[in-house]
């Protein structure tokens, strides 16, 4: 599906694109914010009910949201729209300009060629090894049966899995409790920010501003470690850091130090940020859903013969896989993605005006009842074969889709797998007093303060 193919069914019906309907709710000054701020899940569900696009006001702005699978594919997939508008014109505070979550046009191409080698599917086995100790690791360190904090343990394994196979060097757990920390911080803040853009009102020495101030230059030190730490020890192992330090711009002359600076703080901020909330709502599947929890341990049983699971096991762990991606439908830890028109368009018979932003939200696509049976329901049989062919294309696309997609989804896959049936094959997990798993918004979707006790099986 592609943004023609969509516009030329639009076309059918209608002879010229008309402006989309205003949402409801919105109020002076603040527009649709309001609504962002208090239940914005509930809000971007509740769209699809007045359009395939719809307008919104967040503050002085005008944003697009568009709510069906083929749209959002449509939109990813076509020049006509960027990476930019609200959601990352916030994140540049942290990813900055240079870096390739947030590039467009020819310096993004040149650093996907950078970091790709990394990802590669014939690559990622050499990381086998790393993934397996540190998830073996952390089952001994629950072997106690005390209750766990849900979000240090996530972010113990993703930041030091990440750092151990892409960055090579030695990362305590103290730098990764420091990023879990920050990341929370910021991505809240951020979230503040886009939704409801009170620019100078965000410079005032308020506490809320001032932890964000704080957690913000926190990340930006510890990347700035990291890098001084691989430089002073003369080493130049083969992993991404090397690359990054080495890389060339299209002159021929080495990159810069704010470019290389950037991407290791998207490096960390997806190895941490995005894989730890996953992880974080896998272990509340676990807890949650004993039912499944067993059937993986039965799977990962059958297929090692008993012995603790391997790197080499994961491909044919489907149900563990199924249920990872069942849970990433339900509870996707990037629920909102904008993106901006650079000429003027249309999208399902609407009209979109250069430099208009768009916005729309996986959590909502993944959770609408037109592409689910069942669209509550935990089912991870729905993603066997013969019933995943019934999923309409782009309504379920947890690493993006094209030049954006995510370049670690194998990597990333390859670890939650793992991660899973370790867990699952050792403990069955029961929330305890004290834990709440309702979602926390920021940018990213974690619970609130998820506590499990892993009771030894």
């Amino acid at each position: 599906m592609t943004v023609d193919s969509v516009n030329s069914e639009a076309r059918q019906n209608t002879e010229e694109p008309h402006e989309p309907p205003l949402a409801g709710g919105a109020v002076p000054l603040l527009g649709h914010g309001l609504k962002l701020a208090r239940d914005p899940l509930a809000f971007m569900c509740g769209l699809r009910d007045h359009g395939d696009v719809v307008r919104l006001r967040l503050g002085p702005k005008t944003v697009y949201a568009i709510t069906t699978p083929a749209l959002t594919g449509a939109v990813a997939l076509s020049p006509d729209y960027i990476i930019s508008g609200p959601l990352w014109e916030t994140l540049e505070s942290l990813l900055g300009k240079e870096g390739v979550a947030t590039a467009n046009g020819p310096l993004h191409r040149r650093q996907r060629r950078t970091i790709q080698p990394a990802f590669r599917r014939d690559a990622i086995p050499a990381h086998g090894p790393v993934m397996e100790e540190e998830a073996h690791a952390l089952t001994e360190r629950w072997s106690s049966g005390r209750p766990v904090d849900c979000t240090l343990e996530a972010f113990r394994i993703a930041v030091r899995v990440s750092a151990r196979c892409l960055l090579r060097g030695p990362y305590m757990d103290e730098r990764a409790e420091r990023l879990g920390g920050a990341l929370s911080t910021v991505f809240r803040g951020m979230y503040r920010r886009m939704i409801l853009p009170l620019g100078p009102l965000y410079r005032l020495p308020l506490p809320a501003n001032r932890a964000f101030d704080r957690a913000l230059a926190d990340l930006h030190r510890l990347v700035d470690e990291i890098i001084a730490e691989r430089r002073a020890s003369g080493r130049n192992p083969d992993d991404l850091l090397t690359a990054l330090l080495t890389a060339e711009n299209d002159n021929g002359k080495p990159i810069g130090e704010q470019e290389i600076h950037d991407q290791v703080v998207a490096i960390l901020t997806a190895g941490g940020e995005t894989v730890a909330t996953t992880i974080m709502w896998l272990l509340q599947t676990l807890a949650n859903h004993p039912e499944h929890a067993d059937r993986i341990r039965a799977e990962v049983e059958s297929v090692t013969g008993g012995k603790p699971v391997a790197f080499d096991d994961v491909r044919r762990l489907t149900h563990t896989n199924n249920v990872i991606v069942e849970t990433m439908r339900l509870r996707p830890s990037v629920w909102v993605l904008t993106r901006r028109a650079v000429t003027d368009t249309e999208l399902g018979g609407r009209r979109i005006p250069a430099g208009a932003d768009i916005i729309y939200s996986p959590y909502a696509i993944q959770r609408d009842p037109r592409s689910y049976p069942d669209h509550l329901e935990f089912d991870p049989d729905r993603w066997l074969p013969e019933r995943s062919r019934e999923v309409p294309k782009h309504a379920m696309s947890p690493f993006g889709v094209g030049n954006r997609k995510c370049p670690a989804d194998h990597f990333s896959m390859a670890l939650l797998s793992l991660f899973t049936a370790a867990v699952a094959t050792r403990f069955r997990l029961e929330q305890v007093a004290g834990s709440n798993d309702t979602p926390r918004i920021g940018i990213t979707l974690r619970p609130r303060k998820l506590l499990v006790r892993p009771v030894p099986r």
